[in-house]
């Protein structure tokens, strides 16, 4: 990969960082930004729903709106938003005004993902897009690594405040990286909103949208309440929880890399093995956690399956969308707040029925499922996709695909090939 590519790759990661700090760091600093506006916790937690919302709507809005954009200004623009967004909440008087912020600053998340899966792939070119994508999700995974963890204790030790003006202060680095390091590139020749409703016309994108709902679902019906399980359950201190969560964001980010690998490979066989492997070690940690040993291995093994999803599934709608992938792009990050939403709602359901801490896990192994058969038969439809046929000598026609030729008499339209991909 050329050097400029690596360095621009560079810049779109800082940018990953911030926006995955700022989304995540809100659960650690929760407390301390419930007792300064004065409210309770579960009030405060409002705060989350918000950056959520924002992200579900600003995703489909502003990729529609700035489908004629140049991807590089949209990038910029997006940077601004998120700058401006979490700057205001760093000063938020009230829980009124900290809700609206926080939907502002969560507006240009999915835009800015969207856009930038696409430039990584455009700059890494073919047979290397998943990588490149993989890259820039490894700022988003690093926040959790050490974003996170080092918000929370800025948050502790100087207030809630200080967190989110360094979080803005990332947003402005990363403003001046893009500007300088990512190459300029005009609008595609056919950018409109029109063209980019087109690909929602397939079948194979929903699919793809499904995959992630229910998949990722999985992930988060566990994660939502993971404090609880290593607490009440593993019997872990308190204290530790943010060092297993550091753990779990080194397997995420392994499984990032590795994932994107298969996308450029493999996809979808390694789309099969991630979810079969999600839904595998989900229904485990229903066992596991009772050992502290094997409740960390357990999460380590979720974080770097439910993570290994992501490239693959951003490359499958990319590929799908053919030719007008931004807004497709950008609703998968809608798909991934949607998943979050379920597996968060599903598993609080099954805690209040009177389960037990542990019955999310097999609600996320069952939602992984889900995802499999999906990921399943979106595969058996590229199957049944019309494959290319080569004319041969003396009139033969031969199957690319099967090797295969059979003498014909007369001439043979060649059919157009749909999406097919091998499984």
């Amino acid at each position: 990969m050329p050097a400029s590519a690596s360095r621009a790759l560079f810049a779109l990661a800082i940018a990953a960082f911030g926006i995955g700090t700022t989304e995540f760091v809100m659960m650690g600093v929760l407390p301390e930004v419930s007792r300064d506006l004065g409210v309770d916790i579960p009030t405060g937690g409002y705060l989350i729903t918000a950056y959520a919302l924002g992200v579900v709507v600003g995703a489909p809005l502003i990729t529609g709106i700035c489908s004629r954009l140049p991807r590089k200004t949209l990038l910029m623009a997006m940077m601004g938003l998120f700058i401006l967004g979490n700057g205001l909440f760093a000063m938020a008087p009230s829980l009124e005004l900290g809700i609206v912020f926080r939907f502002v600053a969560g507006l240009p998340h999915g835009a800015f993902f969207g856009a930038g899966a696409i430039v990584a792939g455009q700059l890494a070119g073919p047979g290397r897009q998943g990588k490149a994508i993989a890259r820039m999700f490894v700022g988003l995974t690093l926040a959790n690594v050490l974003g996170v963890p080092l918000g929370t204790l800025l948050g502790q030790q100087f207030g809630w405040r200080m967190t989110f003006a360094v979080v803005t202060g990332l947003g402005v680095i990363a403003l001046i990286a893009i500007q300088r390091l990512v190459p300029f590139a005009p609008a595609p020749a056919n950018a409109g909103i029109r063209s980019e409703l087109a690909p929602f016309r397939s079948p194979q994108v929903w699919l793809a949208l499904a995959i992630v709902m229910f998949g990722l679902g999985g992930t988060f019906a566990t994660m939502s309440y993971i404090a609880p399980m290593l607490t009440d359950v593993a019997g872990f201190a308190p204290s530790s929880v943010t060092l297993i969560l550091g753990l779990a964001g080194i397997g995420m980010t392994i499984g990032v890399m590795v994932g994107g690998h298969l996308a450029d490979k493999r996809l979808m066989p390694g789309m099969y093995g991630a979810l079969a492997l999600l839904a595998l070690v989900l229904g485990l940690f229903t066992l596991t956690a009772n050992s502290k040993t094997g409740a960390v291995l357990t999460l380590v093994a979720i974080g770097f399956a439910g993570f290994m999803i992501g490239p693959m599934v951003q490359a499958r709608v990319t590929q799908k969308a053919g030719g007008n992938p931004s807004l497709v792009s950008a609703a998968v990050q809608s798909g991934f707040n949607v998943a979050n939403s379920i597996g968060a709602y599903l598993g609080g359901m099954v805690i209040a029925g009177g389960f037990g801490l542990l019955a999310p896990n097999v609600v996320g192994s069952v939602l992984s499922m889900v995802g499999l058969s999906l990921a399943v038969f979106s595969g058996l439809l590229d199957r049944r996709a019309p494959r290319p046929v080569e004319l041969g000598e003396a009139g033969d026609v031969t199957d690319a695909a099967c090797g295969e030729s059979s003498a014909v008499t007369a001439r043979v339209p060649v059919p157009a090939v749909v999406g097919a991909e091998g499984v």
